[in-house]
């Protein structure tokens, strides 16, 4: 189970592909669109991202009542708004503030820093085979040569997606729609060259994959 973020934004636009973007790292994500329940939606969470322009309570009011409601949560502010002086305001609550636009990537890194400064990462490692999969830190260690293995961002989140499905077969359908988020394409090859480069950095042989498994005619499965 991957860490639960509460993340509110109006914009549709924006909001879909962040939400995406942040279930394909593994994150577990409530998209609200204006902060009316957030108090509410905000339990169980790890760390909220809120957008400074809000239909109704705008995101100052609304940070200010999670803070008080749950101290100890982390609060990543977004906006498009520049000024020192909406900056301080955001600050006197959020622990930290993102100016739009913004790079899915930076995002993730602002939210990593957030969540291991709050304690929120756990040590604990998912063992495949050879490899130690620390989901919630975003890190994949090889025991047999203690190193860590970088993947792309499309790689990484293809690799999470079917271990949040960890030993069922998925078609490749599932897995691009789930991925991409756009409708698969009879014939493309695009999920099976990232499937290749995939293995040529987790299988100990690529030839014969231990890790990530084709099922002939039907898809992949990683095994539990």
């Amino acid at each position: 189970m991957g860490i639960h973020l509460l993340y509110i934004e109006d914009d549709a636009e924006i909001g879909t592909w962040v939400n995406d973007d942040l279930k394909g790292r593994g994150y577990e994500v409530t998209w609200l669109q204006n902060g009316e329940r957030a108090v509410d939606h905000a339990a169980g969470c790890r760390l909220v991202i809120l957008d400074v322009m809000l239909p109704g309570l705008d995101g100052f009011t609304v940070g200010q009542r999670l803070k008080k409601a749950y101290p100890d949560l982390p609060i990543l502010m977004l906006s498009a708004r520049t000024s020192i002086d909406d900056k301080l305001e955001g600050l006197q609550f959020a622990d930290d503030y993102v100016t739009k636009p913004f790079h899915p990537d930076e995002l993730a890194a602002r939210i990593e820093v957030l969540l291991r400064r709050s304690g929120s990462y756990s040590s604990e490692a998912l063992a495949l085979g050879h490899l130690l999969v620390y989901e919630r830190e975003n890190r994949i260690m090889n025991k047999d040569t203690g190193e860590e293995i970088v993947l792309t961002g499309k790689q990484f989140q293809i690799f999470m997606y079917l271990l949040r499905h960890l030993g069922q077969i998925l078609t490749k359908e599932q897995i691009y729609e789930g991925v991409w988020g756009d409708p698969y394409l009879d014939g493309d090859k695009t999920l099976m060259v990232h499937i290749r480069y995939l293995r040529e950095k987790l299988e100990r042989d690529p030839a014969n994959p231990e890790i990530i498994e084709t099922i002939r005619g039907v898809g992949y499965r990683v095994k539990a």
